[in-house]
């Protein structure tokens, strides 16, 4: 009633009461685990940061911070460590970008004396994609502050890289393997790195890339490591310079989801770490209608995708995923027979190859994407109206991030799964999941289906690849 007064979004910052700051963290799904967080930002202008990174803010479109933004910025403008459990498309590179570059532009400009000691700030991610995606928007931001950025990754050769490193970096974002390529063959070191960001841990690790991630994260140097104490909590002593120009490192890990192998290295490498979760990350996003049809047999698969893809219904871009690339150029080829425009993408193709579907994509030449997994993350094409899953993959993860592909940005989109008994397996899990969907309906076939009764034993304990074997489903 009108005892409570007015609600948060009228009062003024200090009139905010604790119960003002639940229902606003509510109000975004915003929850937070860990010792002495800051409250979340409510706008911009109460972010604490800098005016000219404001002013570019501003300038990039970005009228309304994201829920990870509002949360993560303020903790991470803390000097303290963050481990940020979002899905992708939920404005995480911003969250993660804007705390690195206040703290780099507190550190002595690159020189040519300290230029070869390597980059103040490293960022890994899985896949090439999500790597030139950072780099573009980290650019946005560092090119009007006179930072560079490089990113290293498959795909161009060595060298090339070799040269964009030259001059100094003051961030390098890189897929992990070819990172590791670079250290080895003494291409840069790096001994004055004292931030780090891991994008899409969990997706790095589902890819092979635990070796790799440990090996560059042991080369970085460890005498301005945070103590493992209540201290690595207090924001005073941890943005204190260390003698001269040295920092304390500061970590952050974003993740979908929690396997136990990211947890092991969350262990390992974070310190006193804050927890944010936005919404509940791991499952589907509300904004997808998910939909299954058991349909056997690649032809019969066919006339329905035909049907689907004639109906009108769906506008492009289209999503089609298929499990291996042999089978991306022949559905690819049976939809362009039906005279639609489509490009593919998967793991034979080479960097610009891939680059140029993508590309195609957006701007509309092309109507229709068949992809592989590979491609099931760090696409980022707008308003993409519809998924279809011609093979459904052998994980709920990987289904998770698939139909991520459309329903973003706050706009609806469609899933449809074409399911078989060959999915057995993952029965369970896609029941479990669609029925946390206020939008979809599980459907009666799926829901008798005796694989999705209980979740399946598989033999391999923890290190399922979907990270979640042996713990009852999702977490």
């Amino acid at each position: 009633g009108p005892m409570l007064g007015k609600h948060w979004s009228e009062k003024k910052l200090e009139e905010m009461k604790e119960r003002d700051w639940r229902i606003f963290k509510e109000n975004f799904g915003i929850s937070t685990k860990g010792g002495s967080i800051p409250n979340p930002m409510r706008n911009w202008e109460e972010s604490g940061l800098p005016r000219r990174l404001l002013d570019i803010v501003y300038r990039v479109g970005y009228d309304e911070p994201t829920p990870i933004q509002r949360a993560a910025i303020p903790i991470a403008l803390q000097a303290r460590d963050l481990i940020g459990v979002a899905v992708t498309g939920s404005g995480k590179t911003a969250a993660f970008l804007l705390p690195l570059l206040v703290y780099i532009s507190e550190l002595p400009p690159l020189t040519e004396y300290n230029k070869n000691d390597g980059p103040y700030a490293l960022i890994l991610a899985p896949t090439r994609e999500l790597v030139q995606q950072i780099e573009s928007e980290a650019r946005k931001f560092a090119d009007p502050l006179g930072f560079t950025v490089v990113s290293i990754v498959g795909g161009h050769s060595l060298e090339e890289q070799a040269f964009a490193l030259r001059n100094g970096a003051e961030i390098i974002v890189a897929t992990p393997g070819r990172l590791v390529d670079c250290i080895e063959r003494r291409l840069l070191v790096f001994s004055q790195c004292c931030y780090v960001i891991m994008d899409e841990a969990d997706r790095m690790i589902d890819q092979g890339f635990e070796e790799p991630l440990t090996k560059i994260l042991d080369a970085l140097p460890v005498s301005n490591e945070k103590p493992d104490t209540e201290d690595a909590e207090n924001p005073q002593l941890m943005s204190r310079y260390l003698g001269g120009r040295d920092r304390y490192r500061q970590t952050m890990m974003y993740t979908a989801t929690m396997p136990p192998t990211v947890e092991k290295i969350a262990k390992k490498y974070l310190r006193r770490p804050a927890i944010v979760t936005i919404g509940n990350a791991g499952e589907a996003v509300d904004t997808v209608e998910q939909r299954v049809e058991f349909i056997a047999g690649e032809d019969k698969r066919k006339r329905r995708l035909q049907e689907i893809l004639n109906s009108g219904q769906f506008k492009p871009p289209i999503i089609v995923f298929v499990n291996i690339k042999r089978n991306c150029e022949m559905v690819a080829k049976d939809i362009k027979s039906w005279g639609f425009s489509t490009v593919t993408l998967h793991g034979s193709k080479t960097q610009e190859q891939r680059e140029a579907s993508l590309a195609a994509l957006r701007n509309g030449q092309a109507h229709i994407l068949v992809a592989t997994d590979l491609a099931g993350r760090g696409i980022d094409v707008p308003d993409v109206s519809l998924v279809v899953n011609f093979n459904m993959p052998s994980t709920i993860e990987a289904y998770t991030h698939r139909i991520g592909r459309t329903g973003r940005a706050g706009k609806s989109g469609v899933a449809i799964t074409f399911l078989g008994n060959e999915d057995a397996d993952v029965m369970y899990d896609l029941k479990q999941i669609i029925s946390k969907s206020s939008i979809s309906k599980v459907p009666e076939e799926l829901r008798r289906h005796e694989a999705a009764q209980s979740k399946p034993n598989r033999v391999k304990k923890i290190e399922d690849s979907s990270g979640f074997a042996g713990k009852g489903g999702w977490q």
